[in-house]
C-alpha cells in the first residue's frame, strides 16, 4: 500500500528525500520508454549543443544528458506538469511549485562516469533554496550500473557545502570536502526497478557511482520544480552558464 502524503512529507522533511517503488506501473513505463525512443529520433536533432551532452562527442550512441526536454516535445511537457510528480513536489516543499526542467540522465554501459557528490541548489543561483528534483528510473538501477546515494538529513545544514570544478560533464561542480565520517555513516543507496521515483531537496547531498556494467545502461528522467518562494538571481545564473559553456567549448566537450 502506498504511503499517505502526510507520511511522505514527514520522511522528506526528516531525510531530505523520498522513494516511491514504483510510482508508475509497467504499462506506463513501457509507454514512457516508447515515447523516449521517439524523442531521440524527432526532437534530439533540434536541441542546442548546450542541451545535449555525450560521453564521447564523436559517438552519438554515448548520449549522457539532456536539458529542457519539455521545450521540444508535447508528450514530455505534459509529463513534467502531470499531477503524479507535480503534486509530490508541492507536498514536499509545502508550497505551490512551477515546473522548470525535464532532464535525461544516462550512464552508458561500460563508459558511464560517476556523478560527483553535489547539491542541486548550488547550480540554481536562487534564494530561498525551495526546489526539488524528481528522478525516475527508466530501467532497473543498482550499485553496478550507478544508483543514486543520498546523505540522509544533509539538507538541514546551514548553507551549501564547498563546491569546486569536477571535470565531469553535466555536473561541473562537486563537493570538495565530501567523505567525512558523518557522510559515510549517513549515506543510503537507492537501487530500484523501472518506475521507481526518488525526490530530493535542492540542498540534499547526493552522488552516484560509475556504470561498471558492460551491457546495461542507467537511464533516468529528472523533473525539476521550484517553489513559488524561490527567487533566481538571473545575472549570477547567466554569468555562471556563460563561463561554463566557454569552458566546455575550450575543452571540446560541446
Amino acid at each position: 500500500m502506498a504511503k499517505p502524503m502526510s507520511s511522505l512529507k514527514q520522511d522528506f522533511d526528516r531525510d531530505g528525500y523520498i522513494a516511491i517503488r514504483p510510482l508508475f506501473d509497467a504499462a506506463k513505463m513501457a509507454e514512457i520508454n516508447r515515447e523516449f525512443d521517439r524523442y531521440l529520433i524527432e526532437a534530439l536533432p533540434k536541441m542546442k549543443e548546450t542541451e545535449a551532452f555525450y560521453e564521447d562527442k564523436a559517438d552519438r550512441t554515448s548520449l549522457k544528458q539532456m536539458q529542457n526536454m519539455q521545450a521540444y516535445d508535447e508528450y514530455f511537457r505534459v509529463l513534467l506538469e502531470a499531477a503524479e510528480i507535480h503534486d509530490l513536489a508541492e507536498m514536499a516543499l509545502g508550497e505551490p511549485v512551477r515546473a522548470v526542467n525535464l532532464e535525461y540522465f544516462n550512464k552508458p554501459a561500460g563508459i558511464g562516469k560517476p556523478t560527483p557528490p553535489h547539491q542541486d541548489g548550488y547550480y540554481f543561483h536562487f534564494n530561498p533554496p525551495a526546489a526539488v528534483t524528481g528522478w525516475l528510473a527508466l530501467e532497473p538501477v543498482d550499485e553496478e550500473n550507478g544508483c543514486i546515494h543520498y546523505v540522509t538529513g544533509s539538507h538541514l545544514a546551514e548553507g551549501y557545502r564547498p563546491h569546486g570544478r569536477s571535470e565531469i560533464l553535466g555536473f561541473s561542480q562537486g563537493i570538495t570536502d565530501f567523505g567525512t565520517a558523518q557522510d559515510k555513516a549517513n549515506t543510503a543507496a537507492f537501487p530500484g526497478d523501472a518506475g521507481t521515483l526518488l525526490m530530493h531537496h535542492s540542498k540534499t547531498v547526493h552522488w552516484a557511482g560509475a556504470n561498471q556494467s558492460r551491457t546495461r545502461a542507467r537511464r533516468a528522467l529528472g523533473f525539476v520544480y521550484f517553489g513559488v518562494s524561490a527567487k533566481v538571481d538571473e545575472v549570477a545564473k547567466a554569468a555562471y552558464q556563460a563561463k561554463l559553456q566557454a569552458d566546455l567549448r575550450a575543452a571540446n566537450k560541446i
